[in-house]
């Protein structure tokens, strides 16, 4: 029964996930389809250059809330106490959310690039490595003004603060799914900004806010990309 209850949380997680919080602000605020305006993605960053920051914000706190929740309540709520692996379960539950908003069963499995659903999942499952690659992230982004190169630093530093803190340790039979969970997510998060690591080398990545966006040249300005 404990294996059925596992499996129960993580396709709950997976549904959360795909809960398409970017493409519901935008239908509700404008009645837009927020995948034909700017770079076409659901998530926060381009919610936030197409309807403005607040609501980026919104959705960048909704997206967070969305991956955190999962993992904090459903393994305590539906695992019978003293389960197993507990720790591997929420680490499940966490990777089924976050593959959950970037493959979406609701938009066809065009998601986002789960950088703010993973930001809840590991502030649940790894708090200091969170706080470090938070402030990475702030770090690059204010030097920079490029969210997607802010996110993909961040992604490498929480992967080598994990490394740091445990050492080989992070593989270790209590917390092997750790382990691998701190080495893939960063990993995912980095490919699924693919386009934008091209377009960076290009010098063709807009700035966050700047006149050049391609939220500002309206909608369909450029194909979806999901960046």
């Amino acid at each position: 029964m404990e294996f059925a209850w596992g499996v129960a949380c993580v396709l709950l997680g997976y549904l959360v996930g795909s809960i398409p919080v970017g493409y519901l602000v935008a239908r509700w605020v404008r009645g837009i389809d927020i995948r034909l305006h700017g770079s076409g993605n659901v998530g926060a960053t381009n919610v936030g250059r197409v309807l403005g920051n607040r609501w980026g914000l919104l959705v960048l706190a909704l997206d967070a809330l969305k991956g955190g929740l999962p993992v904090a309540l459903l393994p305590k709520q539906l695992l019978p106490p003293g389960t197993e692996g507990f720790l591997h379960w929420q680490v499940a539950v966490g990777v089924a959310t976050i593959v959950g908003h970037m493959y979406p069963f609701s938009l066809g499995l065009r998601g986002g690039k789960g950088v703010a659903t993973a930001l809840g999942v590991v502030s649940c499952l790894a708090p200091h490595a969170t706080l470090i690659a938070g402030g990475a992230f702030l770090i690059c982004f204010g030097l920079c003004r490029y969210v997607s190169l802010g996110a993909m630093v961040a992604a490498a530093v929480f992967a080598i603060t994990q490394f740091g803190k445990y050492g080989p340790q992070l593989f270790s039979g209590s917390q092997w799914s750790l382990g691998v969970f701190s080495v893939l997510v960063p990993a995912l998060i980095i490919l699924r900004h693919r386009s934008n690591i091209g377009r960076l080398l290009r010098g063709e990545e807009p700035k966050y806010g700047s006149r050049n966006s391609a939220a500002d040249e309206g909608p369909g300005a450029t194909p979806p990309t999901g960046g």
